[in-house]
């Protein structure tokens, strides 16, 4: 059994829905225990991009955040966490400085990807995620 996770429109870190409907899908999905997270990126709620990397990777962290927390969940309740990166060489020191801020303890696995390009040509990073629910 699955069940989907809505956020309410006008959420003030996601803005509107209408990505989830224009590309069909979800930001989370809870199934047998855990909740999967689609891959969040570095997108201002008004649906623009910073070009700065430490920003894009701030605002990606917030975003997953908030998924979290619209479940009743928190950083610590993280079991993977899986970053792609582009330009991986000049990025993964400031992906990893902000990831501090925000997972501090009871660490996921996490896995880190090099990739030639993401969704959109100025976006640098994106970060997906499966956290375990409370019981």
């Amino acid at each position: 059994m699955k069940k989907a996770l809505t956020l309410p429109e006008g959420h003030p870190v996601f803005g509107s829905n209408k990505i989830f409907e224009l590309f069909q899908y979800n930001p989370a999905v809870e199934s047998n225990g855990l909740l999967f997270i689609a891959g969040q990126i570095g997108m201002r709620a008004d649906g623009t991009i910073p070009e700065d990397v430490a920003e894009q990777c701030d605002l990606a962290f917030q975003r997953l955040g908030a998924i979290l927390e619209a479940r009743g969940l928190g950083f610590e309740d993280l079991v993977d966490l899986t970053s792609y990166h582009v330009d991986i060489d000049q990025h993964l020191t400031t992906f990893r400085e902000v990831k501090e801020r925000y997972v501090k303890q009871d660490f996921p696995a996490w896995t880190i990807l090099g990739v030639a390009a993401l969704a959109r040509p100025i976006l640098k990073i994106e970060v997906k995620a499966v956290a375990a629910l409370r019981k």
